[in-house]
């Protein structure tokens, strides 16, 4: 006899909370299927949901939400939690253009009570929460879902720090499965494995923080969680249930490798085995340009250092890690500490290559502007993900950083249009450099087969010419400068790499203004304050009073979506620079 399916019922959690508390293990076997069937073909983060199916229906079947809070961090895990909330039917459309975000998102649904994407805000913003409902006299429980690595983060210490001496409903459950994207590091991740193993010897950490503290319980066997669960409802204050899961649970190539099928492209939801690409040659990655040179250039020069938070493997710098490993390290969700650290070093003569995502490096600008800028020590950030990445969406376009950096002093930023041009700045700043540097690439990979060539020093601050034209002349920063290039292949127009977003390279910019009539800039940046605006300000400084079009990123918030659809829709993909140019060739003829 066929079992009927119970997910097929199931659109709202209160459908959830009619079934019987028996039949919840084969709900989450449904789940995980849903799950894995559509993520195979659509591509998606995998393992972190597959391993808190247990939790998320425990939530959802203890707690009467959305009138209760429930706030997950990161929220790569919550593909369970929007399917049991009125999106299983969307959900094939997840990270696609229109569709549904991969996070949770305010404007979505009422279910989603804090939108994420970065980690380590659940518990300050679930505490926010109960602070207002405690003030508003309201009788509502608050839940914080945090994984072992994003708690590691200063700011979840924060949140810890103040809700322990306060009286508010609020539980922090710890979703430990001793991994974030790549494995957690750090002591507390020692000490959160000697919980679990029972040979933890200090006073617990939560507890002294005046935590209800509970735990460790198996966080996939759904009679303890409802039951713990439950039992949490009644206490009163903060609360702190330490649960463990599996990554990757139901799928044994998941749980086997769980760095891989974080978000493991497309795979054989039957068989687990991912679906291989294209055997043919591919250009690198452009983080794998990085990876690869920096243990090239550290082994010839002992004072290099590797930095990331977080993101040795989406940095590529687990190959200095490998090979290196005394001169690269990983510090763990802590893109502050990661940058002060640097700063440290480059006062000691070494030369720190710190390697943050774009989109991260947000979280430490106090940090670049007073620990690095002001001191003008000289520590190399290589700022991956830079520009539009892609399906992820707004939280994670490495959109701002030209505009919020290039207004420090003494910073000088670079944006290299090949892997080539990657390489040699990375030699150049090696070589010794009294000021720090910025370095933005993007994600994903190149056009160039041929990129391992002999180093070549970089003169700071000077552009390039790419082709010689007349009347419009194309002014393009990083790996824009490849869009540029298919875009201008009919028209007789110039073309500059600019590659030095600051210092610019002004000699270089007189002759350009004084020898073209119009002048079009193009960067995968916001245009407030970017790229174009320091053109723009040139020119104004300097009496030109030439026509100038700025193409970029607009002034709002990128959702998500292929890159290609996003550079079409933002109107910085190459047919957007044709039909520019022809409108600036109109105006010029006609004029």
């Amino acid at each position: 006899m066929v079992q009927k399916s119970l997910l097929d019922h199931i659109n709202l959690p209160e459908d959830l909370r009619q079934l019987k508390a028996e039949e919840l293990p084969q709900l989450a076997k449904e789940l995980r299927e849903f799950i894995i069937n559509i993520v195979a073909v659509k591509e998606g983060h995998l393992g972190a949901s597959l391993g808190v199916v247990e939790l998320t229906i425990a939530l959802h079947y203890v707690f009467n939400t959305p009138e209760d809070l429930v706030i997950w961090d990161v929220g790569h895990q919550a593909y369970g939690h929007k399917i049991l909330t009125g999106r299983k039917d969307q959900f094939e459309t997840n990270r696609q253009l229109d569709g549904l975000s991969g996070f949770p998102k305010r404007s979505e649904s009422i279910y989603d009570t804090f939108g994420v994407g970065h980690s380590s805000t659940s518990i300050s913003a679930a505490l926010g929460m109960a602070i207002a409902s405690q003030l508003k006299g309201e009788d509502r429980q608050h839940v914080a879902v945090i994984g072992d690595a994003s708690i590691a983060s200063g700011m979840a210490f924060e949140g810890l720090n103040h809700a322990g001496v306060t009286n508010t409903n609020l539980l922090v459950i710890l979703n430990d499965n001793a991994i974030g994207i790549d494995p957690s590091v750090g002591a507390l991740k020692q000490y959160l494995t000697n919980v679990k193993k029972g040979t933890q010897k200090q006073d617990n950490i939560f507890e002294a923080l005046n935590f209800d503290y509970s735990g460790p319980v198996d966080g996939h066997d759904l009679s303890q969680l409802i039951s713990e669960l439950n039992r949490l409802k009644t206490v009163k204050g903060p609360k702190f249930l330490h649960v463990i899961t599996t990554k990757g649970k139901g799928l044994k190539q998941a749980e086997n490798d769980q760095v891989k099928y974080h978000a493991p492209g497309k795979f054989d939801a039957k068989t687990g085995e991912l679906i291989a690409k294209s055997p043919t040659s591919q250009p690198p990655k452009y983080q794998d340009v990085f990876g690869e040179t920096i243990v090239e250039l550290a082994k010839e020069n002992e004072k290099i250092i590797g930095i990331t938070p977080a993101m040795p493997t989406g940095s590529s710098l687990k190959y200095m890690m490998e090979q290196i490993p005394e001169r690269a390290f990983d510090v763990g969700i802590a893109e502050q500490h990661a940058v002060t650290l640097a700063a440290g070093m480059a006062t000691q003569g070494l030369i720190p290559f710190c390697n943050i995502y774009s989109t991260f490096l947000q979280r430490a600008y106090d940090q670049v502007i007073h620990d690095v800028a002001i001191q003008n020590l000289p520590v190399v950030f290589c700022l991956d993900r830079a520009g539009i990445v892609g399906e992820d969406g707004a939280t994670h376009h490495g959109v701002f950083d030209l505009a919020y950096l290039q207004c420090i002093p003494n910073l000088v930023i670079f944006a290299p249009r090949d892997a080539i041009a990657l390489r040699n700045i990375m030699y150049t700043v090696q070589l010794g450099i009294n000021f720090p540097i910025a370095i933005r690439y993007p994600r994903g990979r190149g056009h160039l087969l041929d990129w391992k060539t002999p180093f070549k020093a970089l003169e700071i601050g000077k552009g390039e010419r790419l082709k010689a034209g007349k009347n419009v002349a194309v002014l393009s920063i990083g790996t824009m400068a490849n869009t540029v290039e298919q875009a201008i292949s009919d028209f007789d127009v110039s073309h500059y790499d600019m590659q030095f977003v600051k210092p610019l390279d002004e000699d270089l910019l007189h002759d350009i203004f004084n020898s073209h009539d119009a002048i079009l800039t193009l960067e995968d940046g916001t245009v407030v304050g970017g790229f174009g605006s320091a053109i723009l300000a040139f020119a104004n400084r300097n009496g030109y009073k030439q026509t100038i079009e700025v193409l970029g990123v607009p002034d709002t918030f990128v959702e998500h979506g292929s890159v290609n659809e996003l550079h079409q829709l933002l109107k910085i993909d190459s047919e957007a620079i044709k039909q520019c140019i022809k409108e600036l060739l109109f105006v010029l003829n006609n004029s």
